[in-house]
């Protein structure tokens, strides 16, 4: 018999819709699973846990070879906006929450939501900047640790 996987940490570099989701899925059902779940908000993917942009959050329609379609019908203006849209619907009538209410409902649930110090750096942010879910803003290092003897998977 297989080992299970007591611990997932994973890290959310991109800020766009599919590149969110699959995290917060995992994440998500990993507590379902009674695994001990932590997110990491590195780059871009800062985005989803600030307090300006959390609820902004688009699908990347530019070089998405997932939409089946150029990239520069992609990079028109709006068709991100609607793309998004039809995206929300459909996740909508799937019971898959919006990233503020994900998020909330995840952390609620014990699993741990922190963002890197050198992306947060990098854009001159701060704690405050940040959604009250995010516990703190750590080290590299420091998410190492956290992740010791569990899976580190990279969204």
């Amino acid at each position: 018999m297989a080992d299970t996987i007591e611990k997932v940490s994973i890290v959310i570099s991109k800020g766009s819709l599919d590149g969110v989701y699959p995290g917060l899925i995992m994440a998500n059902g990993a507590r379902a699973e009674g695994i001990e779940a932590n997110l990491f908000f590195t780059f871009f993917g800062l985005d989803v846990v600030h307090k300006a942009r959390h609820e902004h959050i688009k699908i990347a329609t530019v070089g998405n070879p997932g939409l089946h379609f150029a990239t520069m019908l992609g990079g028109l203006p709006g068709v991100s906006t609607v793309m998004t849209h039809y995206m929300n619907t459909k996740m909508e009538k799937l019971d898959i929450p919006p990233i503020p209410e994900f998020i909330e409902m995840i952390a609620d649930t014990g699993a741990g939501i922190y963002a890197c110090k050198a992306s947060v750096d990098l854009f001159a942010l701060e704690k405050n900047d940040l959604i009250d879910q995010v516990q703190d803003i750590i080290t590299v290092g420091e998410f190492y640790t956290l992740a010791a003897g569990g899976e580190i998977i990279f969204t």
